[in-house]
């Protein structure tokens, strides 16, 4: 009789997820990857929800999945042959309610509202796992950086900032960059912030070392990705010494993560672009760490040029790394990079453990696959979260007017990885030992948003 009930409450809560799905798709429809990132949260969190009586009934979820402010924008600029440019501008202001808003600029001509909303969603859960005071947000641009002179971009920044400073500020939002927004961006953002609103302010993170920026910052998100991935291996009595490991991309991510791993003794031996990907077996370590700084500052975004430099590497046309034997895999590339045939390759070459570094690269398929196999899997909102997390660093040295060491930065950062998974395997340990990560990031990430939403009413 009492599995009866069981699965009665079980039943509901499945029909709970079904019914918060179908509204969210009804109010959001034509936005694929945030009903993803929704789906994927709703699937853990619901449950979760429903065990707790305090929760009941104060859709909360419901509220989360609202943006508090989407501000959309016309940016007109003028390009070097003295035309007229249009682009679109976007701001979401997801959640505030354990702090100011906080989360990158991204300029790519696949910028849309769904790509924004499941970016900024994912960061309202990322900032809480951080334990810092950060709400979540993101904003950016269709605006394509590739081809663009200086000046073009310098333009586009100012015209972009013109708007953006209103909804902006140390106390209210704090933007950082994203794919297309470097340190370049970064710098021209902040003069044109600084000169509208005549302040010096910690308004945005990724700034130069000589005007408030913080060290280590852009390895930042890769050397989190792998302090987690060392703890997550730890759970399993493995190390990543000695162990041959799979990257994607080979942007700002992917370098700090090849970086890390080469320091702790283990061998990155892939990379990879839009056109393909680059099997080195002799592993990416030394010069070739810093060439990759080169191949991304180079702006032609082609991973083939690496083959070039180093002809002993093999490149492969069109396909993705995930079929090379590794025993890590890390996608630091995009959303949707890994599927389910990838996954199947993964686990059939004996891979123990996927680390994402980028946002939501696993599909759903994939990631459901490595959890039936009981591979280590982390969510990009854990494991990549030491770069907002450092972000969140450089928001606290800017208020205090001081500047730590390289050290310092790099110490408190391992410290946060470690906090992460140490919530993630607290709600996310089954009863055989697997660590389900995807559900204890979910759930740490929710909790903390949950009680001060509570505390603070319906607002």
């Amino acid at each position: 009789n009492n599995s009866h009930i069981i699965s009665m409450e079980q039943y509901n809560v499945e029909q709970k997820i079904q019914d918060f799905i179908a509204k969210v798709e009804a109010k959001n429809p034509n936005e694929p990857e945030f009903l993803q990132a929704v789906k994927e949260v709703a699937a853990t969190v619901i449950p979760f929800i429903a065990a707790k009586e305090e929760y009941r009934g104060m859709k909360l979820l419901e509220r989360m999945v609202e943006p508090e402010r989407t501000i959309i924008f016309r940016v007109p600029w003028i390009d070097d042959k003295g035309e007229i440019q249009v682009n679109r501008g976007f701001r979401i202001q997801m959640n505030s309610a354990i702090g100011p808003y906080k989360g990158g600029i991204r300029f790519h001509p696949t910028v849309n509202l769904s790509v924004l909303k499941f970016l900024a969603f994912e960061q309202v859960f990322k900032n809480s796992l951080t334990t810092l005071p950060m709400g979540g947000g993101k904003g950016g641009s269709d605006f394509d950086p590739q081809g663009k002179s200086n000046n073009e971009i310098m333009r586009f920044c100012q015209a972009f900032m013109t708007e953006l400073c209103k909804h902006i500020g140390p106390e209210t939002d704090v933007p950082a960059g994203d794919i297309g927004v470097g340190a370049r961006e970064i710098g021209y953002l902040f003069g044109q912030y600084k000169k509208i609103r005549n302040e010096f302010t910690g308004v945005l993170t990724g700034k130069g070392l000589a005007y408030g920026g913080s060290l280590i910052r852009p390895e930042a998100t890769g050397y989190g990705v792998v302090y987690f991935c060392e703890q997550m291996l730890k759970t399993k009595g493995e190390d990543i010494k000695g162990k041959t490991v799979t990257v994607s991309g080979f942007g700002n991510v992917a370098w700090g993560v090849i970086k890390k791993i080469d320091e702790l003794g283990g061998k990155c031996v892939t990379i990879s672009g839009p056109d393909g990907y680059v099997y080195d077996k002799d592993g990416i370590t030394g010069e070739k760490i810093d060439y990759l700084l080169e191949l991304r500052a180079s702006g032609n975004n082609r991973a083939e040029d690496y083959v070039k430099k180093y002809p002993a590497a093999e490149f492969y046309a069109g396909k993705r790394p995930w079929e090379i034997k590794c025993d890590v895999a890390v996608p630091s590339a995009t959303q949707n990079e890994l599927d389910l045939e990838d996954a199947k390759k993964l686990v059939a070459n004996g891979c123990i453990c996927v680390t994402e570094a980028a946002n939501m690269p696993s599909t759903l398929e994939a990631i459901n696959y490595f959890l039936d196999n009981k591979v280590l899997f982390s969510p990009g909102k854990a494991s990549n979260a030491g770069g907002v997390a450092t972000s969140g660093l450089e928001m606290t040295q800017n208020s205090i007017r001081l500047n730590w060491t390289s050290e310092e930065v790099d110490a408190r950062l391992k410290d946060i990885m470690v906090g992460i998974h140490k919530a993630c395997e607290e709600f996310g340990k089954e009863e055989d030992g697997y660590v389900n990560y995807v559900k204890g990031a979910n759930i740490a990430g929710f909790v903390k948003v949950a009680e001060a939403m509570l505390a603070q009413g319906v607002v």
